[in-house]
């Protein structure tokens, strides 16, 4: 591998066709800083003093959300090439996005109760729960949920979720790798019925098979140092999205208390019941299972 990536497929590559032949190119066009400013449209009507700050810390979000989305996608192909330390590396800058993201929403905190309350309703029937690029992060990372996907039915970004829900997941490329290595891991469940005693010990006996083959990773260290380091990053991974979770739902918790979400969720309630979603489970099982080596 060169040192210089492809931009096939890349959500940044290309540029302004404006800019390059004719025009000199400057700080303010290669950023489209004038673009940017526009994007600012308030709801509320005088536009209440604190809106501008909300809008742009959710821009901002969403902006993060699209590099992690590029840097998944490209750590995926590297996986698929067994290139194992560059996955490493780029993985470990997913994880210093993640750490901005879970410092930015205390911005939030500065925002009064009162004063949220002054464009809150104006925001009606808008949410969170519809970041698209949130729930594709999700869903790359191993989270599939087939319920969630449908309230994306009537949404332009449905096609772009149902693409990433049928494509391999980040979850399941670690493993291939591990297989390739020659790893005996079950296959994970596409689905996974508790309701069904006998589905559920069936899920119960290839859980355990496959957490006794991914502990040789942290025993034997030495031989697996770059599997143990990329397992290890995405654990990293997993806990900034569970610190994220919780910051997120104490500061909704401390502007809105228990009142319903603009977009007709429970708010703080559902919020609650997300936080400790796991997308890696196995890595975070097997710790239980080892021993000194």
């Amino acid at each position: 591998m060169t040192g210089n990536t492809s931009n096939l497929g890349c959500p940044f590559s290309g540029g302004p066709p404006e800019y390059g032949k004719h025009t000199p190119l400057t700080y303010n066009n290669y950023l489209r800083v004038h673009e940017l400013k526009q994007l600012q449209q308030c709801q509320s009507d005088p536009a209440h003093h604190d809106e501008p700050l909300f809008i742009i810390i959710h821009q901002t979000y969403e902006l993060w959300f699209k590099l992690i989305l590029h840097e998944i996608d490209q750590v995926m192909k590297l996986l698929a090439a067994d290139q194992v330390r560059r996955s490493t590396f780029f993985l470990h800058r997913v994880v210093e996005i993640f750490k901005v993201l879970v410092s930015q929403i205390h911005v939030l905190e500065t925002m009064s109760p009162v004063d949220f309350l002054g464009f809150r309703a104006k925001l009606n029937p808008a949410s969170g729960f519809q970041s698209s690029q949130f729930r594709e992060i999700e869903i790359a990372c191993g989270l599939r949920d087939k319920m969630l996907l449908e309230h994306f039915k009537q949404d332009g970004s449905y096609e772009d979720l149902r693409r990433r829900t049928e494509a391999p997941s980040l979850q399941e490329s670690f493993y291939e790798l591990l297989r390739r290595r020659g790893f005996n891991l079950p296959e994970l469940p596409l689905s996974h019925d508790p309701s069904t005693p006998e589905a559920e010990q069936e899920a119960s006996k290839l859980e355990d098979q496959r957490l006794q083959e991914l502990r040789r990773i942290w025993e034997k260290s030495d031989e697996y140092g770059d599997l143990h380091d990329l397992a290890e990053t995405l654990i990293d991974i997993d806990e900034q999205l569970t610190l994220w979770r919780t910051h997120h739902v104490t500061v909704v918790e401390r502007v809105i208390g228990f009142k319903r979400g603009t977009g007709g969720s429970e708010g703080v309630g559902y919020l609650r019941t997300t936080v400790h979603k796991r997308c890696f489970p196995d890595l975070w099982k097997v710790r239980t299972v080892l021993e000194c080596p």
